[in-house]
């Protein structure tokens, strides 16, 4: 297993909105030592409640995930699913009791002490991951379109417009439909793996090289200082919710052999 060690950190802005609507975290489980889960929700509807419940949800469920020696990725994969799913079911819930419709995207990142990751996306958040500040992956809309076509029967044209109507809009609390869940996976982290999980009101401002560039070139608090400045002058006074996080992997420092008279008198 490759040595590296974790840099990581949030960061979010309001935009040019009346409230910030986004949330994201950075957990580590209580019963699954050097595991790290990242989690970010975009408040769709209804402000942030729906967010806040995806961050709750998610940090209950990972509190109770016992992965054992070693987790396989299709677990890995099952404990994002549980996060979606018992979110969906409370945000809908919520909104029930209180007559509102509140929903949220998601997008979570789950990386292991074996060098594995998986993540997860439902809506229009999204997740990169950079090699040495190259895109490897990024989420897109492609599966759930796809999903749409062959699943639901949607000609394809209706399946890209999804986003403009609330039957088929992809996120957490959906009414009249189940969130579709895209999974991706890497085994065999090394150092130079950076992941970005990001809300819309970052990503539309940045191509994917830019953003990579910027990631492995700072350390999270200085890139994310960065990315927001930029995202705020691009927008021009139009901006949304902007908020991300980021978890670098790097080199750990090299140690400096520190000789003592006791030891040299030994190896004599």
């Amino acid at each position: 297993m490759s040595s590296y060690k974790i840099e990581a950190g949030t960061a979010q802005h309001i935009g040019n909105r009346a409230q910030q609507n986004d949330r994201a975290a950075l957990f580590t489980g209580a019963r699954a030592p050097g595991y790290v889960l990242a989690i970010l929700a975009d408040g769709q509807a209804g402000g942030a409640i729906a967010p806040e419940q995806v961050l709750h949800t998610a940090r209950l469920v990972f509190n109770e995930f016992k992965p054992g020696d070693v987790a396989s990725t299709a677990r890995m994969a099952d404990l994002l699913r549980a996060i979606v799913h018992e979110s969906h079911l409370v945000i809908k819930m919520n909104g029930v009791t209180t007559g509102t419709e509140p929903t949220a995207s998601f997008v979570g990142l789950l990386i292991s002490p074996q060098g594995q990751a998986v993540w997860a996306h439902a809506g229009d958040s999204r997740l990169y991951h950079f090699v040495a500040g190259q895109c490897r992956a990024r989420t897109t809309d492609a599966a759930y379109v796809d999903h749409l076509t062959v699943n639901d029967k949607l000609p394809l044209e209706a399946a890209k417009a999804h986003r403009q109507s609330p039957l088929l809009a992809n996120v957490l609390g959906n009414i009249v439909k189940e969130p579709f869940v895209a999974i991706g996976s890497h085994d065999g982290l090394a150092a130079d793996d950076a992941f970005l999980l990001c809300s819309d009101g970052l990503w539309a401002y940045f191509t994917d090289t830019e953003l990579g560039s910027v990631l492995n070139k700072n350390a999270p608090r200085q890139a994310s200082e960065m990315l927001i400045n930029k995202a705020i002058e691009r927008a021009d006074g139009k901006g949304d919710n902007c908020t991300m996080a980021m978890i670098k992997l790097v080199r750990p420092p090299k140690e400096v052999p520190d000789y003592k008279v006791e030891k040299m008198r030994r190896a004599v």
